[in-house]
C-alpha cells in the first residue's frame, strides 16, 4: 500500500499513545480485517477553540497522520477473535468492553453486545462499528452517528443458513425427533408413529418475506410443501408462494408458521396469546428472527395446554453476554427445540459476513465511504488515481455536521478557495455527511482546509486523507 497522510480529528475526553493492540486471528475469514491492523497512525493532539458545537470547555482532539495505520486498533469479541472470548467468557462483556474501547479504532461484534450511548461516550477513537450479523438494534446508531462513527452490517450473506436451519427444525418438528433423540439419551426406546407426519402438502405460513423468507418459500416448495406468507409490502412472490391479506388468516390456514421480521415498535409482541389461538390446533410455531416477537408466557400456555403442536425457537427476548448457564421457561416441554441463537453460525455464513462488513469498513477507514452503513447516508465518490497529479495535494475531506441551514455554504466557502473536482452530501436526520476531492497547493493548503472546517461550530467529525 502506497503512504498516505491523513488528519483525523473527532472528540477526545480520553487519549494516549498506547503500543498496537495484538490481535490472533484463528480463521482465514477475518483476513481482510488484518489489513486494518496491519496499517497504522501516528497521534498527535491538538485543541478545540471554547465556543465549539463540541460546548464551551476545551476538548481535545486527535489527529493522525501520516496514514501508515500499522497502529490501527482492532477489537473483535463473540467469537470473531480468540483474544476477546479469552477475555470477556468469565467477566462479562461491558465493564471489559468499556476498557477496552477507549485506544480502539474499530470494533467488530455480533449480536450480543450491547453498545449503549454510555459506551460510544467512552470509545474516543472509535471510528467505526461493524455488525458480524444482520441486526443492529444493539448498537445506539443515533448515538455513534453524532459522534461520526460509522456503523456496518451484513443484512443477507447468512439467508441461506437460516432458511436450512428453519427447514430442519420443520422436519424435527413434524416427526418429533427432539423427544426421541432425548428419551434414547435417557435410556428410553420408545417407538411411535403418534402425532409424526410428513411435511409434504403442509402449509408453510412465512410471516415476513424477505431474504430469509424467500429463501425458505423456494426450500419449503422444494420439499412438497404449499407456501403462504405475509409482509407490511407488497412482494413478487417466488415459485408458487401466495400471499395473504392479513396475519390472520395465514396463523388460521398453516401447519407450521415461521417468524421473519426486524425488531420494530409493530413486531414487539407480534405473537401472543390471541395470534396463537388462531392457529390450527397442532400447528407448530418457529421463530428465527427477534426474541421480542413471540411472548413466551402465552407460548408456554399453548404449549402446555395442548393447543400447539411444538415450536422451534433460536431467539429470545433476553440473551445472555456469554456462553453459561440459562433459562429460558420452557425446558422440559414436549416437542419443542431451543438453539442459542445460532441461525446464521455456519463457516459459509461467517466467512461471507465477515468478508462483507470487513470490506466496508476499511473503505469508510481509507476513503470514506458509506455504502452499507445502517446509520450514515450512503455516499461514495470514485477515487482519483494520480500519475501525475495537477497539484502536490490531492485530498478527499469528509466531514459530518449538524443538519442546520447554511452549513454547506460555509463549507464551500472555504473548499472553493481551491479546486473542487467532485463533492456529494446528504442527510440523514439530525446530521448530514459530505465528500468532496479537493485539490491543494501545499501542506499549509491542507492546514487551512482542515483547522477551517473543523473549528465552524456545527462540526461533529472531520477527516482529510490524502
Amino acid at each position: 500500500m502506497d503512504e498516505r497522510d491523513a488528519y483525523l480529528a473527532w472528540p477526545l475526553s480520553y487519549m494516549e499513545g498506547t503500543p498496537a493492540l495484538a490481535n490472533h486471528y484463528r480463521e482465514w475469514k477475518w483476513t481482510i480485517m488484518l489489513n486494518l491492523v496491519n496499517r497504522g497512525v501516528d497521534l498527535k493532539m491538538v485543541e478545540s477553540r471554547p465556543g465549539s458545537a463540541n460546548g464551551s470547555r476545551v476538548i481535545k482532539y486527535r489527529r493522525l497522520r501520516p496514514f501508515k495505520t500499522d497502529e490501527i486498533k482492532v477489537l473483535l469479541v463473540e467469537n470473531i477473535s480468540t483474544i476477546a472470548e479469552k477475555m470477556l467468557r468469565e467477566a462479562g462483556y461491558q465493564e471489559e468492553l468499556r476498557e477496552k474501547l477507549r485506544t480502539v479504532h474499530a470494533l467488530g461484534i455480533r449480536s450480543k453486545t450491547q453498545i449503549t450511548e454510555d459506551l460510544i461516550k467512552e470509545a474516543p477513537c472509535l471510528l467505526t462499528i461493524g455488525c458480524f450479523c444482520i441486526g443492529v438494534n444493539q448498537v445506539a446508531q443515533e448515538a455513534a452517528l453524532s459522534r461520526g462513527i460509522a456503523v456496518f452490517n451484513s443484512p443477507f450473506s447468512n439467508s441461506r443458513s437460516v432458511a436450512e436451519l428453519v427447514i430442519s427444525e420443520i422436519i424435527t418438528l413434524a416427526r418429533q425427533l427432539g423427544d426421541r433423540n432425548r428419551e434414547m439419551h435417557n435410556g428410553q426406546w420408545k417407538k411411535t408413529a403418534g402425532g409424526c407426519q410428513e411435511i409434504r402438502r403442509k402449509i408453510l405460513g412465512i410471516v415476513g418475506y424477505g431474504h430469509i423468507g424467500a429463501q425458505l418459500s423456494v426450500l419449503a416448495e422444494s420439499m412438497g410443501m404449499q407456501v403462504l406468507f405475509y409482509d407490511i409490502q407488497q412482494i413478487m412472490p417466488l415459485g408458487m408462494a401466495t400471499p395473504t391479506e392479513s396475519l390472520d388468516e395465514l396463523l388460521e390456514r398453516s401447519d407450521f408458521v415461521s417468524l421473519h421480521v426486524p425488531e420494530t415498535s409493530e413486531t414487539i409482541n407480534m405473537i401472543g396469546a390471541r395470534e396463537l389461538k388462531l392457529m390450527k390446533p397442532g400447528a407448530k410455531l418457529i421463530n428465527a428472527s427477534r426474541g421480542s416477537v413471540v411472548d413466551l408466557l402465552a407460548l408456554k400456555e399453548a404449549l402446555e395446554s395442548g393447543r400447539m403442536g411444538g415450536a422451534a425457537l433460536d431467539v429470545y427476548p433476553e440473551e445472555p453476554a456469554a456462553n453459561g448457564p440459562w433459562s429460558t421457561g420452557l425446558e422440559g416441554l414436549d416437542n419443542v427445540i431451543l438453539t442459542p441463537h445460532i441461525g446464521g453460525s455456519t463457516e459459509e455464513a461467517q466467512a461471507a459476513i465477515g468478508v462483507e462488513v470487513a470490506t466496508n469498513m476499511i473503505r469508510f477507514l481509507d476513503q470514506g465511504t458509506t455504502l452499507g452503513s445502517v446509520n450514515f447516508p450512503e455516499l461514495d465518490l470514485r477515487v482519483n488515481t494520480f500519475e501525475q497529479p495537477s497539484t502536490p495535494y490531492p485530498c478527499r475531506v469528509l466531514n459530518v455536521h449538524q443538519n442546520v441551514p447554511g452549513v454547506l455554504l460555509k463549507i464551500n466557502q472555504i473548499l472553493g478557495q481551491f479546486n473542487i473536482e467532485k463533492q456529494v452530501c446528504e442527510s440523514r436526520g439530525q446530521y448530514s455527511y459530505i465528500m468532496a476531492d479537493v485539490c491543494a497547493g501545499c501542506e499549509t493548503d491542507l492546514d487551512h482546509i482542515f483547522e477551517s472546517i473543523f473549528h465552524l461550530p456545527e462540526a461533529v467529525a472531520t477527516r482529510i486523507v490524502y
